[in-house]
């Protein structure tokens, strides 16, 4: 005869939890085929990550102790556009490139250089008629200017414009300072100059990268002379009782003449930067050139004859209005 004997505790234990475990494992896969349903998928909301700026404000997401500090926050560029995964891929994580601006003490709020230093150096050709009595020569010039921005500037400049006498004109002044046509008795030598302060406005008109253009224009003070020498003879002696003889040109008497006068100038220019980072420019300019020197009596050699002129000027053609083109070449940084 079988007998039913009671089961143990831990029998009964372990059914318990076998149960348990059970329910729940069905509970879950109801869910789990409830939550595949499309029409649930769909009811689901979705995440809108467009949100406002005030919303990302009162969120503080972008908060740092800069910004309590009231300095400007290290996350520079990032707008709401950019929390949109397909908007942040465009624009580079946040970050957008271009050509960087230093702004500083010495330059402009468009990122170009307050102030400009320039030298150069040419030839000075005379036309008009200047193109009589002088010929070609050297000249340079070195200035220093301020610019306001990367267009328009404003230059103080000194310029030596040199001018050749010419031979004919030197032989017409021999015969008037000394008699002597031909020129052989005194052997006279002549130079001139025209050197000026003058103040340019410069418009910089934008090219390439590496190659730029500008006009200028300006008005100033210009100081010509003309002066007439001869070769003379004189004796050195040094400390220790050596003596030489030397040569040495000497202005004849009558022979230097001065004329001041306000004179205008314009022309362009062309630059060539060195570097795409530097700020170092070749540049080649070409102007014209007019001072308005005032007309005086004088001696010449069509009315040294018949003038009835006392005075003393023996080169009134210094004082005649003077026009020449410079052509210089220099630097400019």
């Amino acid at each position: 005869m079988l007998s039913f004997q009671r089961p143990s505790s831990f029998v009964c234990r372990t059914l318990a939890l076998t149960a348990v475990f059970g329910a729940s494992v069905a509970v879950a896969g109801a869910q789990t085929e409830t939550g595949t349903d499309a029409a649930a998928v769909l009811a689901k909301p979705t995440l809108n990550l467009q949100l406002s700026a005030a919303e990302l404000n009162a969120a503080n997401i972008f908060s740092s102790s800069s910004a309590s500090s009231g300095e400007p926050d290290e996350v520079a560029g990032v707008t709401t556009d950019h929390l949109v995964p397909f908007n942040a891929m465009q624009y580079n994580g946040g970050r957008r490139y271009g050509r960087p601006r230093y702004r500083g003490g010495n330059t402009n709020a468009d990122g170009s250089n307050k102030y400009e230093f320039f030298a150069g150096g040419g030839f000075t050709q005379p036309i008009g008629n200047t193109y009589h009595y002088y010929s070609p020569s050297y000249s340079f010039q070195v200035g220093a200017g301020r610019d306001f921005n990367k267009n328009f500037g404003l230059n103080l400049q000194f310029d030596w414009d040199n001018l050749a006498v010419n031979g004919r004109t030197i032989d017409e002044e021999s015969y008037i300072l000394s008699g002597d046509a031909t020129n052989s008795t005194y052997n006279f030598d002549a130079h001139a100059h025209d050197w000026s302060f003058s103040i340019d406005p410069i418009y910089k008109i934008g090219g390439t990268e590496k190659l730029g253009a500008y006009v200028t224009a300006g008005a100033g003070f210009y100081h010509k002379v003309t002066q007439f020498t001869v070769p003379q003879t004189g004796e050195y002696c040094d400390y220790y009782g050596y003596c030489y003889e030397y040569t040495a040109d000497s202005a004849f008497l009558g022979g230097t003449q001065v004329s001041n006068a306000p004179g205008f100038n314009g022309g362009f220019g062309l630059t060539y930067k060195l570097s795409r980072f530097s700020n170092e420019r070749l540049y080649g300019e070409v102007r014209y050139v007019v001072t308005l020197n005032s007309q005086r009596q004088g001696y010449t050699y069509q009315n040294l004859a018949t003038t009835t002129y006392s005075g003393y000027d023996y080169f009134p053609q210094n004082s005649n209005r003077t026009t020449y083109i410079p052509v210089k070449f220099g630097i400019r940084f």
